[in-house]
């Protein structure tokens, strides 16, 4: 096997991994409280991340060049701006999967990828290219069809809707921020400032508990498998594959999402639903594709791994 087949391979099984966490975090709300989930989520993930976070001791050195700034102060202003902007996302998405189905809130969730262009066409004052004019309206239709065929929208899918908006300014930050740290460790920083806010919060909440027993598998899976595992193979990943392969390949998310909805919830999806869904998917496919002669759009990719 090629070096890019493996890599598409990675980034397939990294999406599927992805889209099984709707489904496993909104089981697992009917235990434990969204802080309290969040906070041990990331507790077990910072603790198998951790050895990357020391395995570059030059973030801890000074940059001789500019000698009034230390390394170390600069990687953790940026992982504390970061870990804020993932603990909005965590959270908003947590509390929304309460009340709305796991596969509604996958595809809600999704559109973040198309509000990135959108959110820096908007900020930048340029003009919206008409490919990504294309992409909102049929994002708008999508989510009206999938609406329709759900019944009324509830409080849950705002919440899912304020996560793609969290995610999206998640991304827009990282974009700026990763190039200045080692990836892992800068990854690691992120996954340890949200767990010090998860517990945070839950303390604020009504104090920390440890979870019963029932909910260590999904804990588990959650904090090892969906975010370092992920976030290692996604790494490895994204060596051998373009960003708009990549891109087209996270824009799948929201329909693994629903096939492990339905094997694991018995949530269905009917001829609205599915249609409205591959529309967001198309919509987020059409949103990342590069015009010709340019790059892929900011925000194509970036370390997902941590966005779910």
């Amino acid at each position: 096997m090629s070096r890019h087949a493996l890599g598409l391979v990675l980034l397939i099984f990294v999406t599927a991994i992805w889209g099984s966490t709707f489904a496993i975090v909104k089981s697992a709300t009917e235990t434990l409280s969204p802080a309290t989930l969040i906070a041990w989520r990331f507790t077990i993930a910072a603790l198998v991340l951790l050895p990357f976070l020391f395995s570059w001791p030059r973030v801890f050195r000074r940059d001789r060049r500019r000698t009034d700034t230390p390394k170390s102060a600069l990687f953790w202003k940026d992982g504390l701006l970061l870990g804020s902007w993932l603990i909005i996302g965590y959270a908003t998405q947590t509390i929304g999967l309460q009340t709305t189905s796991a596969n509604r809130a996958a595809f809600i969730t999704g559109l973040n990828v198309v509000m990135v262009p959108l959110w820096l066409a908007i900020t930048a004052g340029a003009p919206l290219r008409l490919r990504l004019w294309g992409a909102v309206v049929l994002a708008l239709l999508g989510i009206g069809l999938l609406s329709w065929e759900g019944g009324a929208l509830v409080i849950g899918d705002l919440w899912a809707f304020g996560c793609a908006l969290s995610y999206a300014g998640y991304i827009l930050a990282l974009e700026k921020a990763a190039p200045r740290h080692p990836p892992l460790a800068f990854t690691a920083a992120q996954v340890i400032v949200v767990a010090l806010f998860g517990w945070l919060w839950a303390l604020l909440a009504g104090g920390v508990s440890l979870a019963p027993a029932s909910t260590w598998g999904a804990l588990i899976y959650l904090g090892l498998a969906a975010t370092a595992v992920t976030t290692l193979l996604q790494t490895l990943g994204q060596r051998w594959v373009s960003a708009t392969e990549a891109a087209i390949i996270y824009a799948l998310e929201p329909v693994a999402a629903s096939i492990f909805s339905f094997f694991l919830l018995r949530e269905t999806v009917g001829a609205r639903g599915f249609a409205g869904g591959a529309l967001v998917v198309a919509a987020m496919i059409l949103s990342q594709l590069p015009e010709r002669g340019r790059k892929s759009p900011p925000g194509a990719v970036g370390e997902r791994g941590l966005a779910e």
